[in-house]
């Protein structure tokens, strides 16, 4: 069994859609958005809170360098510097179709960064997962519905992705020269049996899958093999994305979201939206540098 030490709020900040979750390892900062805030949202070791807000959905991000992200939008990928605010755009990501955004993404071993798009109604099979590499945009895989768990395994063997919609998550065998898909995705977790979501998820440095599961106020660890752990409550039905941080990357952190929620169950829920830490007794990993 994975020890946890207790879940504390980590931000009391209450997003809509908390979501993408990054550790900075460079900068020792944790950020993350509310999606349907429109917002980045981050909180340092020295209580520093700041946010940034946009003119549309954003969702995801990897860390370039000291001051930079890479940041995913409804309509682009644009490079953000963290000091200035400045943006810079990098590509466009379904621009020309007003009805999507993206949602889940994460950086992978060879410094891309793999994002998924959804509709903004979660409309069926509307939306894709892309990989950003080398200055090229490729889609992967679609269609899919709500694309999420986006991660991969330490050794770079495997990439993993669900879609919240059909209560699956998939493995995908990457090629180890630059780490495009190898094969076609296999089931490795089918969440239908236990009757819960998959939502985001992160990797630690065992192999293990840690899986934040929409609607079961809980994240749900697997081994490498897709077999059950152990999983860790959380005062928020909706917990929605996972990364680990701290100095020896021991901490894991784990947004929530408000959305759909009546003002009734939001009075026996007043975490819902905030974010969330709990000591671990595993390790995590830092996350890869995104190469522009």
């Amino acid at each position: 069994m994975v020890k946890e030490t207790g879940v504390k709020t980590y931000d009391e900040r209450a997003c809509t859609l908390g979501e993408g979750a990054l550790w900075h390892p460079q900068r020792q900062q944790l950020f993350w958005f509310d999606i349907l805030g429109n917002r980045l949202m981050t909180l340092n070791d020295q209580g520093l809170t700041d946010e940034w807000q946009f003119d549309e959905h954003v969702s995801a991000a990897g860390w370039v360098d000291l001051d930079t992200l890479l940041i995913a939008s409804e309509s682009g990928l644009f490079r953000f510097d963290i000091d200035t605010g400045a943006r810079q755009p990098v590509c466009p990501l379904e621009a020309d179709n007003p009805l999507t955004r993206s949602n889940d993404g994460r950086a992978d071993p060879w410094g891309g960064f793999w994002i998924g798009t959804m509709g903004k109604a979660a409309q069926p099979n509307a939306g894709a997962i892309y990989r950003y590499y080398r200055g090229e945009l490729r889609r992967l895989l679609a269609p899919l519905t709500i694309p999420n768990a986006i991660c991969f395994s330490p050794d770079g063997r495997h990439g993993y992705f669900a879609d919240t919609a059909k209560g699956a998550i998939w493995r995908l065998a990457l090629d180890a020269e630059h780490g495009w898909p190898a094969d076609e995705p296999e089931l490795f977790i089918d969440c239908r049996r236990d009757g819960v979501n998959p939502d985001g998820a992160v990797v630690d440095s065992e192999g293990r899958l840690w899986n934040a599961q929409w609607g079961a106020s809980r994240v749900a660890c697997y081994d490498a093999d897709g077999g059950f752990v152990t999983a860790i409550a959380f005062p928020a039905t909706q917990v929605s994305c996972p990364a680990f941080g701290g100095v020896d990357f021991s901490r894991l952190f784990v947004t929530s979201a408000r959305e759909g929620l009546s003002n009734q169950v939001l009075l026996g829920q007043p975490a819902a939206g905030r974010t969330f830490i709990v000591g671990t007794e595993v390790r995590g990993r830092a996350e890869p540098r995104v190469i522009l």
